[in-house]
């Protein structure tokens, strides 16, 4: 049998010799399709360069392994990641908008973290920290188990500096501002992962306060819009998005920020229309990680991406 072309697949570079394909996909596909190996063989649908492949078959350095999932589907997003910088321990990657950077329920494999593991020698790579699904950017990895241990717990010593650009609507009033407050979850919210600019009166509607600060520049204005870089001094949960729609402003397709939520609840029942991504003004929301300024031992590494300045 010959897997119909439109079958999920997902394709494994091979950088070692591996003793059977079998070890080889075991630890890299998920428990449910691991346990369909023998099932997936012999309907051929385990290729190696596109050949047949049984799951006692040695693997050389250099071949392809493909699998197809004949039941299996996730959203198509944009996979087109990029290596931006690299030592012996760590990682930085340009991450596009809507590719989430783990498993989600719509994605196993379609992650930041699972194609950077099938397409590179890091099969054991982690992940630092994290960007929403929506955010594209810069994002720091450990290339492996060991890298992870050292480097996690040293996070904040270890990124000097994080900084964002996001078109958001309107035109501020000033060109820089150095905005501070505290943000904080509220309880009875309709949307349970929404942060809120803390009001001195109404601080007993909220769940542990947390001090934010983010200094932020208006790059660019253009009819109604306008791109602001966004020097986060803390690095609380939503503060850029939280924040600048609390000054007026809210990033350009952000369903929970803009529009009082009301197209992130909408596409929890019924989805969204063109209509609704036109009255967002965007597909997703436009904001993006553009530089990190990495404190290594002997060194200080500054890691950008080009800034979209476009709309």
């Amino acid at each position: 049998m010959i897997p119909e072309s439109d079958e999920f697949s997902l394709t494994f570079r091979v950088f070692s010799a591996q003793r059977s394909v079998f070890q080889f996909l075991r630890h890299r596909l998920v428990d449910a399709h691991g346990a369909q190996l023998a099932d997936l063989s012999s309907s051929h649908r385990i290729l190696i360069d596109n050949q047949p492949a049984s799951l006692n078959q040695a693997l050389d350095a250099g071949q392809k392994v493909t699998v197809f999932l004949p039941e299996h589907q996730e959203e198509v997003v944009d996979t087109r990641w990029e290596l931006l910088w690299e030592n012996t321990e760590l990682l930085a990657l340009y991450k596009p908008h809507l590719l989430p950077v783990s498993r989600t329920t719509r994605n196993l494999y379609h992650t930041l973290i699972s194609l950077v593991r099938r397409e590179t020698v890091y099969d054991q790579c982690q992940l630092l920290h994290r960007l929403d699904t929506e955010t594209a950017g810069v994002i720091l990895l450990a290339k492996d188990r060991a890298a992870d241990r050292k480097w996690k717990p040293k996070l904040n010593q270890l990124m000097l500096k994080k900084v964002y650009h996001a078109w958001v609507s309107g035109e501020p009033s000033w060109d820089v501002h150095r905005f501070e407050c505290e943000l904080s979850e509220k309880e009875g919210s309709l949307i349970r992962s929404q942060v809120y600019v803390v009001e001195p009166d109404s601080a007993d509607l909220f769940k542990k306060p947390k001090y934010s600060k983010t200094i932020f520049t208006v790059l660019q204005r253009k009819a109604g819009y306008t791109l602001i870089e966004c020097e986060l001094c803390t690095g609380r949960k939503h503060q850029i998005r939280a924040q600048l729609a609390y000054l007026g402003h809210p990033i350009l397709g952000d369903k929970i920020y803009a529009h009082q939520g009301r197209y992130y609840l909408q596409r929890l029942t019924e989805g969204l229309s063109a209509l609704d991504y036109q009255c967002l003004s965007s597909p997703y929301q436009r904001l993006e990680a553009v530089k990190v300024v990495l404190s290594l031992p002997d060194e200080k590494v500054e890691i950008t991406t080009d800034a979209y300045s476009h709309l």
